[in-house]
């Protein structure tokens, strides 16, 4: 199933779990961090984030109903509540200031739209996770290659401040 963001199609493509803990391991997540998923689908790097990298905060933020319910309730099962939570929301408009790590699996064009948003709201430090798409015009501190057993991925990490 697709999802439409302000006119580009945008493909549910679930990011797989080797792939979510090298995300979160580039953008060096830890005790002290605000993790933001945008498009997070069912959850997987919110909860990854929470459980396993301990992270102070984990929100996710999803338009698709479906995908907010089965993440919400992963959440729940896993008695994450305190430390991990859904926005049912379009990305564009949910304020993502505390953030200091944000994820992102979404197409080069959606992430060209989203650029003038994440340096409007963003402090410098706060890391940029890219999961297989670049953010036109930035330059990435650091991009590397991962395998996941089945094929590989390429990661993108940003930091505001030298991302231009």
């Amino acid at each position: 199933m697709t999802t439409y963001y302000r006119g580009y199609l945008v493909p549910y493509v679930p990011t797989p779990e080797p792939v979510v803990k090298a995300m979160l391991e580039l953008a060096n997540a830890g005790p002290e961090d605000v993790v933001y998923d945008l498009g997070c689908g069912d959850g997987r790097i919110v909860i990854t984030a929470a459980k396993e990298f301990k992270v102070k905060k984990a929100i996710g933020v999803e338009i698709r109903d479906d995908l907010v319910v089965q993440a919400r309730r992963k959440i729940d099962e896993l008695r994450l509540n305190n430390r991990a939570e859904i926005i049912k929301d379009d990305m564009f408009n949910v304020n993502i200031k505390d953030a200091t790590v944000v994820t992102l699996f979404l197409l080069t064009s959606v992430n060209e739209m989203l650029r003038p948003k994440l340096e409007k709201e963003l402090r410098p430090g706060t890391r940029i996770v890219s999961h297989e798409f670049q953010i036109p015009g930035w330059k990435p501190k650091r991009t590397i290659r991962i395998h996941d057993g089945i094929v590989g991925h390429t990661l993108f990490l940003y930091v505001i401040g030298e991302h231009r």
